[in-house]
């Protein structure tokens, strides 16, 4: 996988970027603690001939965390990007956290958007500060603590995936190990295991804690452009209200309830539905089709 990594600068603010492949644009939100460096679920796309473009979200990677100040200055500078790849239309693709940017940015630039695909997507309120999970992550990943955090975690699945996988699994799936056993191979956790070397949150996580409050039930009636919203049915990070929240209110939009083991829809013995499902939907919107 050959990746172009650069950045853009504009009024003092930095977007760093990565290009990979030749062929239609697909524009892709990445999911928290990510950047532009992901990897899963791109190999199919780059097989069926399309080109990717992943920023950096606001505040991970090298991009500045001035583009947190709002979805508005985030979706602005993407928007800029796309000028200063001289891009005039993108299948965009919104990953778990990063839902709420897809949303927004299909909502508010609908001239640039052919088609929106919502993956694990966070859709409204996620975590709230009643929640375990968000008390945790408050202090496993302040902004100046979180690479000790994911060192740690390196450091650990490398010697171990699969213990680490094990203690990660509940915040993936609903089901339980011996559930889904059977449902994921060797591959598949050496796939998690990469992804989690990958993994920093910098001054991300905490900026798409703000913004997915800000994200309203106006922004999803907005987005008229042809939307697939694709969910496991056992994921363990996001509940399926969102993507039932999001077919409700986006009237474009079809939903891809899969059978898969959880959050991670590449990976596992169904991921190859997935795949297809999200190819047939991309060609039958070509830019050419719109």
């Amino acid at each position: 996988m050959e990746r172009r990594i650069e950045k853009f600068s504009a009024n003092g603010v930095t977007l760093e970027y990565s290009i990979i492949g030749e062929g239609e644009p697909i524009f892709i939100m990445h999911g928290g603690h990510s950047n532009c460096k992901e990897e899963l679920g791109y190999k199919t796309l780059l097989e069926n001939g399309f080109s990717i473009i992943t920023p950096s979200r606001a505040g991970y990677g090298g991009t500045s965390k001035e583009l947190g100040e709002s979805l508005s200055v985030a979706c602005e500078y993407y928007m800029k990007l796309l000028n200063h790849l001289n891009i005039k239309k993108v299948h965009l693709v919104a990953i778990s956290a990063g839902g709420p940017s897809g949303i927004y940015f299909a909502a508010n630039y609908p001239e640039m958007v052919c088609s929106l695909t919502l993956q694990s997507a966070v859709t409204k309120e996620w975590l709230t500060p009643k929640d375990k999970e968000l008390k945790a992550a408050r202090v496993l990943f302040r902004p100046k603590t979180e690479k000790y955090t994911w060192k740690l975690i390196a450091f650990i699945n490398n010697l171990f995936p699969r213990f680490i996988f094990n203690q990660m699994f509940p915040s993936f799936s609903k089901l339980t190990p011996d559930e889904a056993n059977g449902m994921l191979s060797k591959e598949d956790v050496e796939a998690i295991r990469k992804m989690n070397n990958r993994q920093r949150s910098g001054y991300g996580f905490f900026i798409d804690l703000v913004q997915i409050d800000e994200l309203a039930i106006d922004n999803l009636q907005a987005i008229s452009c042809p939307t697939l919203i694709m969910h496991s049915k056992h994921d363990g990070s996001v509940p399926l209200e969102h993507p039932y929240y999001a077919h409700k209110n986006i009237h474009t939009s079809e939903l891809c309830l899969l059978d898969t083991w959880g959050h991670l829809i590449w990976l596992g013995n169904s991921s190859k539905q997935t795949d297809e499902k999200l190819i047939k939907f991309l060609t039958s919107h070509t830019f050419s089709n719109v």
